[in-house]
């Protein structure tokens, strides 16, 4: 009888790059998340190497009881915030996945690769994607509520405003705008000119 995929051990290869002048500040963040995983059911360890002295690349293994238990840790607030605690200073490469003891040892029954999605694009390129949502944004504001709010006290002109543009740049707005400046933001050619 065969064990189904989802219940085999899974584990899961990342490799990390980090400036070395960094170290100990990511060998804390490592350990950090180690520290974190290890309260999850069906964690069952972790581990990292590096290839030598003053290399930027960090080879990261953690290995759950199952598929199920592999994606709460993945989905799980903890998780989240460790690895947004990296911000500016980790860059995830890749990672790889591998089901059975073959994670650790042997060859792999089933591999499968998936590229981690692009980098945030650099803050000045998401400042002007916030400026160009909320430019119109606040004009349209002004020439509608400016002249209904125009006798009020500037703290309540200012909640009302950002009571009712807040949401909408939110939910509509910056929505909008990213999806179409998503070619910039990500460093890739403009849609006309492909």
């Amino acid at each position: 009888m065969q064990t189904a995929t989802h219940q085999l051990p899974v584990t899961v290869a990342i490799t990390r790059r980090a400036d070395p002048s960094r170290n100990a500040e990511m060998l804390a963040w490592v350990r950090a998340g180690a520290a974190l995983a290890e309260d999850f059911p069906g964690f069952l360890g972790v581990g990292w190497i590096r290839p030598g002295p003053g290399s930027t690349d960090w080879h990261m293994l953690y290995r759950f009881a199952d598929a199920e238990a592999l994606r709460a840790w993945e989905e799980s607030s903890q998780r989240q915030w460790w690895l947004s605690s990296a911000q500016g200073m980790v860059e995830h490469t890749r990672v790889e996945r591998r089901t059975g003891i073959e994670g650790w040892f042997d060859p792999p029954r089933e591999h499968s690769v998936a590229e981690l999605p692009p980098a945030a694009p650099p803050r000045w390129k998401q400042a002007v994607t916030i400026w160009v949502g909320f430019f119109p944004l606040s004009l349209l504001a002004a020439v509608t509520l400016g002249h209904l709010l125009a006798g009020q006290h500037v703290v309540v002109r200012t909640l009302a405003t950002t009571f009712a543009l807040t949401p909408l740049m939110t939910y509509v707005v910056l929505p909008w705008v990213t999806r179409s400046l998503r070619w910039w933001l990500q460093g890739h050619p403009a849609p006309w000119r492909r």
